[in-house]
């Protein structure tokens, strides 16, 4: 079975990125968009990175349109909105599917190891929040209604 560590995502910028690289940090893996009801929570994730990043929180934001088509730019328009509009400085991935046959595998991996209302493990909407600890095992799926704020609790607990 593949572990979060063994995969590889794609920066905004179209350089690889490994997972590997993050081992023995606490992650908090994002899908987003600029122009959906939750897009303010950009501001919310931001500020968690500014308050836990030196402790050892990664932040990555994996833009997607597959709801509602509300990520609709390129990966620069995207990256601009999102640093002018909410001073985004955490890792922002390519554009990505996170449901689906075109599912990105880091997806996969999280959506099957936290399951969603119900039992379910596809994403329901925009801003889906999962943490992972420091073992690379998810600890938790957040709704998109939780509010980043909501979220400093376990995440300090997981630190």
């Amino acid at each position: 079975m593949t572990g979060i560590y063994d995969l590889n995502f794609t920066l905004a910028d179209g350089s690889s990125q490994s997972m590997a690289d993050y081992k023995d940090k606490v992650l908090l893996i994002i899908n987003t968009a600029s122009k959906c009801g939750f897009t303010p929570q950009f501001e919310g994730l931001e500020q968690l990175n500014k308050d836990y990043s030196e402790k050892g929180l990664v932040v990555l934001g994996f833009p997607c349109n597959q709801f509602g088509k509300q990520d609709p730019g390129n990966m620069s328009e995207i990256t601009e909105f999102c640093q002018l509009n909410y001073g985004v400085s955490f890792t922002m991935a390519e554009k990505i599917d996170v449901n689906g046959n075109n599912a990105h595998p880091l997806f996969n991996h999280l959506k099957s190891s936290a399951k969603g209302i119900l039992g379910s493990e596809g994403i329901k909407w925009n801003f889906t929040k999962f943490l992972i600890g420091r073992d690379g095992e998810v600890l938790k799926r957040f709704a998109p209604t939780v509010k980043p704020s909501d979220i400093a609790t376990a995440i300090e607990a997981a630190l």
